[in-house]
Order: C-alpha cells, then sequence, then structure tokens
C-alpha cells in the first residue's frame, strides 16, 4: 500500500455566498521514500494539498489515506494523537518556542510522545551531530541564526522518525546559500536514513532537487514528473 494515497480530493472554502475552490479533483499517490515537490504560483493549492495530507484540514470531498488512515474519516479528536506519531511538520517561519532552548525545542515532539528525558537527550544529541548543531544546544531562537533555526525544526521534525515530513515553502525565508545548504541536507536524509519528504514550494532550487514533482494550477493537477536518482 503507498504511504499517502489521494483519491478525488476536493476542498472548497466558503466565504459568504461565495465558493472558492483551493482543490478539484486531485488524485495521486507518494510512497515511502519519496522526495517530492508540490509545485506551482501562489493561490495553486499546494499549501492546501499540503494541510490535508498534514491532517491540518479534512477535504471537502474524496479520500486521503495516509499510512492505512483515511484522514476524511477520522474523527477530529483522533487526528492530533495520529498527527504526533505519523507526521513532522516544517514551517517557512520555522515555529520555534522561543522560551526554550535548541534541544528543547528538537525533542518537543519526543516529549508530547511520553519518551524519557534520557532518550531524549541522546536521540536529539545524535541529530544535532548529524545536521551540524554541535554547541548550540543550550541556546535560544533568537541567538540562531536562520538557517540554524530551520535546521532545529528539521530535528525537532525527524526526531520521532515519522511517517511522513511535510515541508511547507521551507526555503522562504532562507538566502540562498542557506537554501541550498538545507536542501542537501535534507537530500541526505532522505537517501541515508530513507526519510520521506513532501514539500510546498515554487523556489527553482527546490524544485531542482526534487525526485518528484508534481505542480499544480488553480487546484488541479497539471503536470506529475519523475526524475532519476
Amino acid at each position: 500500500m503507498s504511504l499517502i494515497q489521494l483519491d478525488k480530493v476536493c476542498k472548497t472554502y466558503r466565504t459568504g455566498n461565495l465558493e472558492v475552490p483551493a482543490v478539484v479533483d486531485f488524485t495521486a499517490t507518494i510512497e515511502a521514500g519519496e522526495f517530492t515537490v508540490l509545485a506551482g504560483p501562489s493561490g495553486s493549492g499546494k499549501t492546501t494539498l499540503l494541510n490535508l495530507i498534514g491532517c491540518l484540514d479534512q477535504p471537502s470531498s474524496g479520500q486521503v489515506v495516509l499510512d492505512g488512515r483515511n484522514v476524511a474519516t477520522t474523527p477530529t479528536r483522533k487526528l492530533a494523537d495520529f498527527r504526533l506519531r505519523h507526521i513532522g511538520f516544517i514551517f517557512q517561519s520555522y515555529n520555534l518556542i522561543p522560551v526554550l532552548t535548541a534541544l528543547e525545542n528538537a525533542e518537543f515532539t519526543l516529549m508530547l510522545r511520553g519518551v524519557p528525558q534520557q532518550q531524549r537527550h541522546q536521540r536529539v544529541r545524535e541529530l544535532f551531530a548529524l545536521l551540524g548543531l554541535e554547541g548550540l544546544e543550550n541556546r535560544r531562537p533568537n541567538d540562531l541564526s536562520g538557517g540554524q533555526q530551520q535546521r532545529v525544526a528539521i530535528a525537532r521534525a525527524i526526531a520521532a522518525e515519522p511517517a511522513v515530513v511535510l515541508a511547507d515553502e521551507p526555503t522562504a525565508n532562507l538566502d540562498s546559500r542557506a537554501s541550498r545548504e538545507l536542501l542537501e541536507l535534507m537530500h541526505r536524509l532522505n537517501r541515508e536514513q530513507r526519510t520521506t519528504f513532501v514539500f510546498s514550494s515554487h523556489d527553482p532550487q527546490v524544485v531542482d532537487m526534487a525526485r518528484r514533482v508534481i505542480s499544480l494550477h488553480d487546484g488541479r493537477l497539471a503536470d506529475d514528473r519523475r526524475r532519476e536518482p
């Protein structure tokens, strides 16, 4: 079974009496271990689609199946626990907690899952070594560069070894050099640890490094291209 199955997915928002279609009749599957970008201009539906995959929203119609779970039929109260155990998130604004240290931010998901402190520290320190963050464990977000903050966010996203990591415009607030370094890092995590990544982006650097590019236009699937590793 595919890790992510999207079958005739539609998402419509209502503004007063006006209906605004954000995703229209979208069908695709994504396998475990893929490095996929949802590409398209602003307003094309890529962030909405990412939110549907991430159980942050539910489709108006159609099916979203993630790791065997039909999101559309899962009660809202159970989705939070499902997200915690199956999905990692990387946001363009990092979403780090300012009063926590880098290490505390990175282990936050593990803490919510009830992992003992010693195990949390060991896992995060291993990731910090992998991500080039050694020596920064006790710094708070305001004392880190944008690239360093995004690396802490990556550590938080992958610490609990989720089924998939979803990244919404992860390079939007980074300069070109930091963006390239970040993408190379995630590419290495995908290759060496088989971490599944799904991005939304219109950054050419992100699109160029993806092994699969799913293009959207006006909420519809416009193109689906795969590249050789």
